[in-house]
């Protein structure tokens, strides 16, 4: 809100603010969901009725086309061939959720038409029914995982950060409102929000403190799709620092480490006892290398193992199934992502190097990127810092990790766009920076969007959220006015922010008007990347910062720097834990204070005095005796 100073009232500071105005004094803010998630739920229809990734490119056709063949295949197939059939026509490279999830959606399909999942003759299927279909399957698990989840973590941190309901509401309207979101899962096609819903659920219990359900949901996350491991080291610190501190918890973390043991065996197991069914029904994999895409673990094990030993369908299951969700042979990274990797082989070709040794570059460079962030939530598990550990995380994955891909911009966006739901989320800083990096995500996402002519819902998208939150390139009141007088908003935020605002309005006006030259037909993609990775640098360090900030550690350290000043030489070698000879101490002691008087020293007076502050008597001549061989063995041995 901004206060006019002529008639000394309230109005709106952006236009989703005066768009829910009339909601302000409603007595529940229960009315105004139901209209919120239809009014988003129509937004996601609409932009179902364009194109989507592959529409009449064959033979591979797109991710609409790979959905629909999982479809397929887990209908169609048995259970033990689903990583084995028919890899080179997009075989299944998700976890075992997504292909229980297809399996589902498939036979639910079947009953309205078998010819969509039929085998071999489905391939390329195109028809309007089987679209619309495939669009309400998308709606349908997303309001009912992603949704719920979504409001049920808002209302949660607008309770910790005691934000009244109506603003919780804005809140939440903007984090539907996503533009990066829809446009991947409702125009491209994909089912991103399942996988995303469980995280915010996983984060929802852990603000509860229900960790249990927490590390439920989460491993439905990455039993869904394996990306959610850029938010793991994160949970896991979290998780192990409520364990940890302020006193051990050994039963928190046992319940915690058995619990996602028994999910992920929960998971696995209608693969696993599938797969062991179909060997008792004599359906076996195939044995030779030769009928089947090699398998380099397996391959491993092979001289070790007996072949017809009833372990081995678990184990070829196993192992072919973790070479299909981690698919290092594919190589850094595909097509053109704003990371930091794909940046640097425009300048050098990384393509030269062993992947071996790319993927060991690979990971240090993550480990070192995600440190801070599991650093400090383990040390300091405050339940409003988990957003900003999971944002820094996130990015540090998105920026160095291995097998990249430009969707996966989705996952550092997310605890960035709840943030809008915590303390001064709609306030001016965090509004910009949020509704910066958002995008500047969506705008890294255009060459992918503009492959299956999604141009118009694009710009409609992203500009309605830019109109919504008060952004530009709509709006420049969050850098000039009254929003922008405060602390908040710096000179350099200001300088920042604007300088990539104008070279994102600038790239599209040359990517639309201007042809690149002969012999560089992608130099536009490449300016691309380079930007989006500047600029998601920039992301990942702000949210580091931020997190460093609130966490008081800072604070800390300076109040101990002050405290350790303002102590006396003395004391503050006291404190020291160094196995220093006690002669060596306090010669040091006596030599360094600023009231040692050597004359004291000589006639012992120090000594008369500590002796008579002293209750205890003075012992006798033979005691003294008796004590010098063992003062004597003592001064020895140190």
């Amino acid at each position: 809100m901004l206060m006019d100073p002529k008639t000394n009232s309230q109005y709106p500071a952006f236009p989703l603010a005066a768009i829910f105005w009339p909601a302000k004094r409603a007595p529940s803010q229960l009315i105004v969901l139901p209209l919120l998630l239809a009014i988003v739920g129509l937004f996601r229809w609409c932009t179902g009725f364009w194109g989507y990734s592959g529409f009449q490119k064959p033979p591979m056709f797109g991710d609409y086309e790979a959905q629909r063949h999982w479809m397929e295949i887990t209908t169609q197939v048995p259970i033990s061939q689903w990583y084995l059939y028919d890899l080179d026509y997009w075989g299944l490279d998700y976890p075992p959720l997504t292909a229980y999830h297809s399996w589902l959606l498939g036979k639910m399909g079947s009953f309205i038409n078998s010819a969509w999942f039929a085998l071999y003759s489905s391939r390329g299927v195109e028809q309007q029914s089987l679209k619309v279909y495939m669009r309400a399957t998308v709606i349908a698990s997303e309001y009912l995982v992603y949704v719920p989840a979504a409001i049920i973590l808002n209302r949660k941190l607008g309770h910790l950060s005691s934000i009244n309901k109506w603003e919780s509401s804005m809140a939440l309207a903007a984090i539907l409102m996503q533009p990066a979101t829809i446009l991947i899962d409702h125009a491209h096609f994909q089912f991103n929000t399942v996988m995303l819903g469980f995280v915010l659920a996983s984060i929802s219990s852990a603000l509860s403190e229900r960790y249990l359900w927490s590390c439920i949901f989460f491993v439905a996350a990455l039993s869904f799709k394996q990306m959610a491991l850029y938010f793991a080291p994160a949970i896991f610190a979290y998780l192990l620092g409520v364990c940890m501190g302020p006193r051990f918890r050994p039963s928190r973390l046992i319940g915690i480490t058995v619990t996602t043991i028994i999910t992920f065996a929960l998971v696995m197991a209608p693969l696993l006892l599938g797969g062991l069914y179909d060997k008792y029904r004599g359906i076996n994999p195939p044995l030779s290398t030769a009928d089947r895409p090699i398998n380099p673990l397996l391959s491993l094990m092979t001289p070790y193992i007996n072949l017809e030993a009833s372990y081995y369908p678990i184990l070829l299951q196993l192992t072919q199934m973790v070479h299909r969700i981690f698919p290092f042979a594919r190589g850094l990274f595909e097509d053109k992502v704003a990371n930091i990797w794909c940046c640097i082989h425009t300048l050098h070709k990384l393509h030269e190097y062993p992947i071996p040794l790319l993927q060991r570059i690979s990971f240090s460079a993550t480990f070192i990127a995600i440190l801070p962030s599991c650093m400090i939530i383990s040390l300091f598990p405050h339940r409003n810092l988990l957003p900003w550990a999971m944002a820094s995380s996130a990015w540090g994955f998105f920026l160095c990790s291995f097998q990249v891909h430009e969707k996966s911009v989705l996952l550092p966006l997310l605890p960035m766009t709840i943030l809008l739901g915590g303390h001064g989320g709609l306030g001016v800083e965090v509004r910009c920076w949020v509704g910066w990096a958002n995008l500047l995500g969506v705008w890294t996402l255009f060459p992918l969007l503009k492959k299956d002519e999604l141009r118009v819902p694009y710009f409609v998208l992203a500009g309605l959220w830019t109109y919504l939150l008060g952004l530009p390139p709509t709006s420049l009141s969050c850098y000039f006015g009254q929003q922008a007088s405060g602390p908040a908003m710096k000179v350099s935020t200001k300088f920042l922010h604007l300088a990539f605002y104008g070279l994102m309005i600038l790239w599209h006006v040359v990517e639309a008007f201007v042809q690149p030259p002969k012999g560089k037909p992608h130099l536009w993609v490449v300016l691309n990347v380079i930007v989006g990775t500047a600029g998601f640098s920039v992301c990942y360090l702000w949210c580091t910062w931020q997190l460093i900030l609130r966490s008081d550690i800072l604070e800390e350290w300076f109040r101990y720097r002050q405290d350790q000043e303002s102590k006396t030489i003395q004391e503050r070698a006291k404190a020291l834990p160094l196995p220093w000879p006690l002669s060596k101490a306090d010669s040091s002691l006596k030599d360094h204070s600023p009231s040692h008087d050597p004359k004291k020293k000589r006639s012992g007076r120090p000594l008369l005095e500590a002796k008579e502050a002293s209750n205890e008597p003075s012992p006798s001549p033979e005691k003294r005796k008796a004590r010098r061989p063992r003062k004597r063995q003592e001064e020895a041995s140190t």
